[in-house]
């Protein structure tokens, strides 16, 4: 079953099983610039997270299946917020596949999270499906203001793609 929510930025979020949420947006980018937005921190730093006073202190990618990467973010109020998680799966512009976990748990558990891009026409539609242990987790995310920080995450994602040279904008 897909159940759709509406937002007015882009993003549609859907919830294709009883343990997941996808978020899809389509960026103006190829497809190798948007999965290097995803994966180089100089990049990262630029787009995820980054609004309402929160910094993002920490970022480190060891972009290998096996690999880890580490992020801690840290609010306006001096509270740190850190997740980490390992690299599952990578096909370079096509497919990122990672576990997620906070170190002050939000959600119980760990949640997988796979990343499709998918180019055409110079434009990439991305879709980000995270797998919870639970209906009753995903519900939970569901129910926090996740869609709006992600939605506001994409917005920025968007901008630092439009600086990024490309063959369009070198």
């Amino acid at each position: 079953m897909m159940n759709a929510v509406k937002n007015p930025q882009g993003l549609q979020v859907t919830t294709p099983s009883d343990r997941e949420i996808a978020m899809t947006r389509v960026f103006n980018a190829p497809s190798r610039l948007v999965f290097e937005a995803w994966t180089k921190p100089e990049l990262l730093k630029r787009w995820l997270s980054v609004f309402g006073g929160w910094t993002f202190e920490t970022c480190e990618v060891d972009l290998r299946v096996g690999g880890v990467y580490r992020y801690v973010w840290r609010g306006a109020d001096g509270v740190a917020m850190g997740m980490r998680g390992v690299f599952r799966e990578i096909v370079p512009g096509r497919r990122l596949v990672t576990s997620e976990t906070f170190d002050d748990p939000w959600y119980e558990g760990e949640a997988i999270s796979t990343v499709t891009f998918v180019e055409q026409g110079g434009k990439t539609t991305m879709t980000m499906t995270m797998l919870y242990e639970s209906q009753k987790i995903r519900d939970g995310v569901l129910k926090s203001p996740m869609e709006s920080g992600v939605a506001k995450s994409f917005d920025k994602l968007e901008d630092v793609l439009g600086a990024a040279p490309s063959p369009r904008n070198p």
